[in-house]
């Protein structure tokens, strides 16, 4: 049976990186895992943490803050809670795919490593096996 292996990483929406991160990497001594760039190249759009536990904080622009042409046209997005994600094994993202359509849950969105869903309040849930490619990843 599939089953989830703890969290993955929890997204929060910010409007400040650079304060952000002083706070959770100075202030509380997290360490930064990796630099995610802005769009256009210009600045980063979100900075990953390490928590400590194989997990990590996802410290990401809100949409009004980032400059790479989406802001404009994404709904205002207020700092928080932006997304939980679960871990999942990369062999079994088929069998959950499989599963939440047997469920009535429809997947608003995929990357490479990630299946995103809602929850029945709205709130983001992922569904990650990053940075573990699939065969479905992979070519």
């Amino acid at each position: 049976m599939i089953a989830t292996r703890g969290v993955h990483h929890l997204a929060i929406q910010v409007r400040d990186l650079t304060a952000s991160e002083r706070f959770y990497c100075d202030t509380l001594g997290l360490r930064v895992l990796r630099r995610w760039p802005a769009a256009d190249g210009a600045g980063e759009r979100s900075i990953w943490v390490d928590t400590g536990d194989g997990s990590f904080l996802a410290l990401e622009l809100t949409a009004a803050e980032r400059d790479d042409g989406a802001g404009a046209s994404a709904p205002p997005a207020p700092p928080g809670l932006h997304l939980v994600a679960l871990r999942i094994e990369a062999g079994e993202r088929a069998a959950w795919q499989d599963r939440l359509a047997r469920a009535g849950v429809a997947i608003y969105h995929r990357t490479a490593f990630t299946i995103y869903v809602r929850d029945p309040g709205g709130n983001r849930v992922g569904l990650s096996h990053y940075p573990v490619p699939t065969d479905e990843t992979s070519g």
